[in-house]
């Protein structure tokens, strides 16, 4: 029965394919006290444990290396897409900083790594896969192959580049759950080894830059601009006009006036009269602090039945960059709308009164439309989400990928590129800065960058799995695994240890941001999310986003090297 049923797989590959892909996905829904495998690695673990399975029946499950490439391309691609804005941030400022700390992380990962791997007279391919595993960047998984498939290193003799495609696949499997569960553990516990309180260091930086905490509800009551109707009773108003009022209460906005249940529009030249519903807007302490100036407050449909919009704005003007959120409420417009989130490097940070903003940052505001127009004015243009791809755009980007990629200078004894995983990666780096900036091109929505992202790398990596299961038997030993996992836990432990003392004592970070920036340097989300739970606040999200950008490209690239530098 299971023979027939791996047959079937053999000779059906496209149903092979989508079964192990939906296989891992599940899997890596899965979690024990709160720790999950993730999608990503499960697909090594079922592409491989199916392909071992069938062997044993005599059946040899296998996909098309075209297939895994394109996948890979179109997820590297992805990756370039998503994080091209955030090197523009990185340049500046405490950008320069947490860029630093990623570079040093990523650099101690791959040094270790290498040395290791010659220490140890480990096999062609461990390298990539421990890189891959311990620094958790699966991705890495592609640039290490690409250095087999691109001839950049020398196989040994009886050696196949399937048999390195294998203990690829198996050295990041046995070093992946360190390399999640590790580096989780130590961002959390770092400033309990060190004696530092991080819970008290973040209400500190709270209680200074009014970040709200992360014990704060995500839904509130309070809102620091609001809406609101009067009807007109004061008599020494009547024959004035809203223009008068506004040169007498200038933190009002005049919205609407109603007279006879008719809507006239802010008509600030109007003379008013008794009885008139005047609508007004403002911040909610404004518009409190004055009761009775105009007369009773009234629930008016006709008068606040006002069309709001909702808009995400992409900041590019230069001049609002240095402006805090306080300063930004004196803007014009500023009064009618409200901040809802501030995205940084495609990550939410937490949003307090001295926030500054970065270049490409995007701000999501809801509120009147021509008040959302004039924000999106001063601070750079307002984004009209659509929903389509300019597929044109995708393919030039793809082009030029694969034409950077091709370029190659001598080093090390032969000729060495980015390759066309590395030549995409920096082609979406380019293009989305472009289309950040210019907007009339390129358009590429979320949902379309997170199936190139999602779908791309899972495909890819089940295909490496299936492929590399066929010789992983043949392959393993009990010591060469112990040696992959005590040289994959050293990989992870270090380095994040290391970040921490740079950005304390050198940097003099606060340590509750600190924590945050430990773990974008190693290019995961989930030490960052895991230590805002454990201090109760939203701070460490600040450290996050530059150095996870950074430390992402860095660690996808060096898969590549890692390869050539321990061959």
């Amino acid at each position: 029965m299971l023979q027939e049923f791996f047959h079937f797989l053999a000779t059906n590959p496209f149903i092979l394919l989508f079964l192990t892909v939906g296989l891992a996905v599940w899997l890596g829904r899965q979690s024990v006290a709160g720790y999950g495998l993730g999608m990503v690695a499960s697909a090594i673990i079922v592409g491989s444990g199916l392909s071992v399975w069938a062997s044993v029946y005599g059946e040899k499950l296998a996909l098309d290396n075209f297939t895994k490439s394109l996948f890979y391309y179109l997820f590297m691609y992805g990756v370039g897409l998503r994080v091209g804005p955030s090197f523009v941030n990185s340049l500046g400022g405490d950008g320069i900083k947490f860029t630093a700390l990623a570079i040093v992380s990523c650099l101690c990962g791959l040094t270790i790594v290498v040395l290791g791997v010659r220490f140890l007279e480990l096999p062609p391919g461990t390298a990539g896969g421990i890189l891959a595993g311990s620094q958790t960047m699966s991705a890495a998984i592609g640039s290490a192959e690409q250095a087999v498939t691109s001839g950049a290193i020398t196989l040994p003799a009886g050696t196949s580049a399937g048999d390195v495609s294998a203990m690829i696949a198996l050295s990041y499997g046995i070093t992946y759950l360190w390399g999640t569960v590790g580096i989780i553990l130590i961002t959390k516990y770092l400033p309990t080894w060190w004696g530092i309180d991080a819970r008290a260091a973040a209400r500190a930086y709270e209680k200074e830059h009014g970040v709200a905490s992360g014990d704060a509800p995500a839904l509130s009551g309070w809102t620091m601009g609001s809406l609101r109707a009067y009807r007109l009773e004061n008599p020494g108003w009547v024959g004035r006009t809203m223009a008068d009022m506004l040169r007498e209460n200038p933190e009002y906005r005049f919205v609407n006036i109603v007279r006879d249940g008719t809507a006239l529009g802010a008509r600030e030249d109007l003379p008013l009269a008794l009885g008139d519903i005047i609508a007004l807007g403002g911040t909610l302490t404004g518009l409190t602090d004055k009761m009775g100036l105009i007369g009773p407050e009234v629930a008016d449909r006709t008068a606040l039945d006002l069309p709001l919009d909702r808009a995400e704005i992409l900041v590019t003007n230069r001049d609002t960059l240095k402006k805090t959120r306080e300063e930004w409420r004196a803007l014009p417009g500023a009064n009618e709308v409200q901040v809802l989130a501030i995205e940084r490097s495609g990550v939410p940070i937490p949003l307090g009164t001295n926030t500054t903003l970065q270049r490409l940052d995007v701000v999501t505001i809801v509120g009147l439309k021509s008040a959302v127009e004039k924000i999106g004015e001063a601070f750079g243009r307002v984004i009209r989400p659509s929903t389509g791809t300019d597929l044109l755009t995708l393919s030039l980007g793809m082009i030029l990928g694969f034409l950077i990629g091709a370029i190659e200078f001598p080093a090390f004894g032969s000729n060495i590129g980015l390759g066309n995983a590395g030549g995409l990666l920096v082609s979406g780096v380019i293009v989305s800065s472009l289309t950040s900036r210019l907007r009339f091109f390129g358009n590429t929505p979320a949902a379309a960058r997170n199936i190139l992202e999602d779908l791309g790398l899972v495909v890819f990596v089940a295909i490496v799995g299936i492929n590399a299961g066929n010789s992983l038997l043949a392959q393993l030993t009990g010591m060469l695994a112990l040696k992959i996992f005590v040289l994959g836990f050293i990989a992870c432990s270090l380095p994040p240890i290391l970040v921490w003392v740079l950005g304390l004592y050198v940097f003099k970070f606060n340590p509750a941001v600190l924590m945050g920036g430990v773990a974008g340097a190693r290019s995961h989300s989930g030490p960052c999310r895991e230590a805002a739970v454990e201090i109760g606040s939203n701070v460490p999200w600040i450290g996050f986003p530059v150095a996870y950008a950074v430390s992402g490209v860095l660690l996808t690239v060096f898969g590549y090297f890692a390869m050539v530098l321990a061959n």
